[in-house]
């Protein structure tokens, strides 16, 4: 069902929305070709674009956001991730590519300014840096839980580090060889293997960490990785992640496709009107927030404003990067949400809360036992939501009767491919909040701003990790993971409200504005509550386990920060409607700068 509705989606809606709405003409010159430089600018075949934007913008969200969200029973999260993906997500990625290509493939900050003025465009540059901040920390807590009292993981996932740079380092000093893409493959693959072996050994005792510690480590990792160069280990290990990627992403589709699990989950659960244990609130607003990347993601905005929009061939090609490479993340969004529902309720909430929380929901599980002796490591507490789709992803394959024997191993290559998946956008996003906070603090410190000095990127690489590594030590999954969806969500936001005012100044038809307004008018709203919701009943709530003044006081910066973006924006629009009333035509460099 999912396929069908997202096909007929791409071809319908994504043409009307390339076509007519943004009226892409391949006869104009993309940045691509105009500023082509060999190293930036490199105008790419579509679908070779395509499979790096999808590759880029595919974190963990659609991975672990509709696990979490499974509490709420699999319809909830199943409606939000295709009408989301279709009338939102898929839009807004299309609608920032073409916006920021228009602009030379300039940040959204940047675009944020020349459409909206230069109090938006330097209050988008505050909220994309409070954003990759906390998306950091969310992400991360996602590793923590999946590797803490994990001998055999931590193993795995700390041997990618040395197989990556010396990857790196080979390619850099001998040259690239296929050869050696083979050999790195492989010493991933026997880091796998290796890892039974670790039990009651002195090197398996010393790997079994804490969550704190690893909460310690992931910050103090972080810094290194940002300060190294990207081609010593940020670019080796993502691509070696990337093979990781397509097989459990293939592993996913032949699971629920042909083996065809039983989806155990009801409908709904009791917890719609709130009171979870893993997710305290209400159905809505926090099922758009916790599903964020498989349905919209502003995440999504850093990467159609980044990289992308330097390599698109034709303006047409936006619709397959774009738009369909976001259908493609809703539907990795269902087979995760289909492998957590497959589990029985009892296993589900067993993994996914604490032993105290889960005493008081009066369930007994099923599998669960079964299923940590066949994966050789206990199941129970470990929440977050990556050893979750594990163990849905190998609960499907375990009924096949061969594989039995396979499964701990299974297991353990999904934890290291979700970890260093991760990790890698940890490596990408730190280096992101260091350029940042560079930028911002030249403003006042002209010396921050040279990109090429050491010293100024330690001091803005230190801010960045002490930042995130403060929020990921001090809250739970619960409370980061939300804190995460709504400036995630937020991130989105600002992306919709420059989309609307590009099409306002663009197309043909004002009623065209539309695309972007419906979306932004439920999840502006959605966003908003969310985040009051958030601050009076859990970051400022003192008898609340996720009570964080410090999230607290960042998230009402951030509703604050979107709240004038808004207001800028509805000001803009308000001038573009009126002169649209005046003239039918309105020249394409319209922007603030030449208003």
């Amino acid at each position: 069902m999912a396929v069908c509705v997202l096909a007929l989606a791409y071809r319908f809606y994504g043409i009307f929305f390339v076509r007519k709405v943004l009226a892409a003409d391949d006869k104009e010159i993309t940045p691509a070709h105009q500023l082509e430089d060999g190293k930036n600018y490199v105008p790419t075949k579509k679908w070779v674009n395509a499979g790096q934007h999808f590759a880029a913008i595919a974190a963990a969200g659609p991975l672990v956001g509709p696990v979490l969200a499974a509490q709420f029973g699999y319809l909830p999260g199943f409606l939000w991730l295709l009408v989301g993906a279709v009338i939102g997500g898929a839009v807004h990625d299309t609608v920032v590519l073409f916006a920021s290509m228009k602009h030379q493939g300039k940040s959204l900050s940047e675009v944020a300014k020349a459409e909206l003025g230069p109090v938006a465009g330097w209050t988008t540059g505050l909220a994309m840096l409070f954003i990759i901040t906390i998306t950091m920390a969310g992400l991360s807590i996602v590793v923590v839980h999946a590797l803490e009292r994990n001998a055999w993981g931590t193993f795995a996932v700390f041997m990618t580090v040395p197989i990556a740079i010396a990857l790196g380092l080979y390619e850099r000093y001998v040259g690239s060889s296929k050869w050696a893409t083979y050999v790195g493959v492989a010493a991933v693959a026997a880091s796998v293997a290796v890892g039974p072996h670790l039990q009651g050994t002195l090197l398996g005792d010393w790997l079994t960490l804490h969550k704190t510690t690893v909460s310690w480590a992931l910050p103090i990792y972080a810094f290194f990785a940002t300060a190294l160069p990207v081609w010593m280990l940020l670019t080796p290990r993502g691509y070696l992640s990337s093979f990781m990627k397509v097989g459990v992403f293939l592993a996913l589709v032949v699971g629920v496709i042909f083996i065809n699990p039983t989806i155990q989950f009801p409908a709904v659960t009791d917890f719609i009107h709130g009171g979870g244990p893993i997710l305290k609130g209400s159905v809505w607003p926090f099922i758009s927030i916790t599903i964020a990347c498989g349905a919209i993601s502003g995440f999504h905005a850093f990467i159609g404003s980044g990289t992308t929009p330097k390599l698109v061939d034709k303006w047409t090609d936006i619709r397959p990067v774009a738009f369909g490479a976001m259908l493609a993340e809703s539907l990795v969004g269902v087979m995760a949400l289909i492998a957590a529902t497959s589990l029985h309720p009892a296993d589900y909430f067993a993994i996914n809360s604490t032993p105290e929380v889960f005493k008081t929901l009066g369930m007994t599980v099923v599998d669960l036992p079964r299923l940590s002796q066949e994966m050789g490591i206990d199941l129970v507490g470990r929440t977050g939501g990556a050893v979750t789709l594990a163990v849905g992803m190998t609960y499907i394959f375990t009924k096949i009767s061969w594989f039995t024997e396979l499964a701990a191993y299974f297991f353990q290559f999904v934890i290291m491919f979700e970890a260093v998946f991760i990790l890698t956008a940890v490596d990408s996003g730190t280096r992101v909040s260091r350029y940042l906070i560079q930028d911002l603090l030249g403003d006042f410190f002209p010396a921050m701003k040279k990109l090429d000095s050491m010293p100024a990127a330690i001091i803005a690489s230190v801010i960045a990790c002490v930042l995130w590594g403060y929020l990921l030590l001090s809250g739970d999954i619960g409370s980061v993971w939300a804190l995460f969806g709504v400036s995630n969500q937020l991130m989105a936001s600002i992306g919709l409200m420059i989309g609307a005012t590009i099409i306002l100044r663009m197309a043909s038809k004002r009623a065209y504005m539309l695309t972007c307004l419906v979306p932004l008018a439920y999840l502006f709203v959605t966003v908003n509550y969310a985040g009051y919701w958030m601050i009076t009943n859990v970051y400022l709530n003192s008898a609340s386990k996720g009570y964080n003044i410090f999230n607290g006081v960042i998230a009402s910066i951030m509703l604050v920060l979107g709240m004038i973006i808004m207001v800028a924006s509805v000001k803009r629009w308000l001038v573009l409607w009126k002169v649209r009333g005046e003239s039918k035509a309105i020249p394409a460099d319209l922007t603030v700068a030449h208003a």
